[in-house]
């Protein structure tokens, strides 16, 4: 039995990687870890209108967090190593590591990441499109 799906309308060309787009996200958003909230920051006389992802990363340091952008996904990764020289009474605080991807349209700019009091911030701007206009000549055949 085939799957049936709405990118396969005969009118809806060149959509195929969306639909994978929508299948890598759907697998991907079941893990919590860390939390995280994307804002929508507005236009400044200064910067564009800019799109801000905070995820809270308490306990990590900036050695221990990397930011990369793997083609058309922006990957976070953090790992912290477990201290053995370390005895505790009570570990309620686990050290964890994390991957966390974001997949990006196409034309979407980082601008830029941040760690501050535990939130690690990551600036992205979509350069505004050139609109594209064009005739198109018919030819004759035959």
């Amino acid at each position: 039995m085939t799957r049936s799906s709405p990118f396969g309308h005969p009118f809806l060309l060149g959509f195929d990687e969306i639909e994978q787009a929508l299948d890598r996200v759907s697998k991907a958003a079941n893990d919590g870890y860390p939390p995280y909230n994307i804002e929508r920051l507005p236009r400044t006389e200064s910067e564009p209108e800019r799109l801000r992802i905070t995820l809270a990363v308490a306990g990590f340091t900036r050695d221990q967090l990397d930011v990369m952008l793997e083609e058309s996904q922006l990957v976070v990764r953090g790992r912290q190593v477990d201290e053995r020289e370390r005895h505790f009474l009570h570990r309620g605080i686990a050290a964890r590591q994390f991957q966390r991807a974001f997949l990006l349209a196409d034309g979407m700019e980082v601008l830029g990441a941040d760690l501050a009091n535990g939130l690690l911030s990551i600036d992205l701007v979509r350069p505004e499109p050139d609109r594209i206009v064009r005739k198109i000549d018919i030819g004759a055949r035959g």
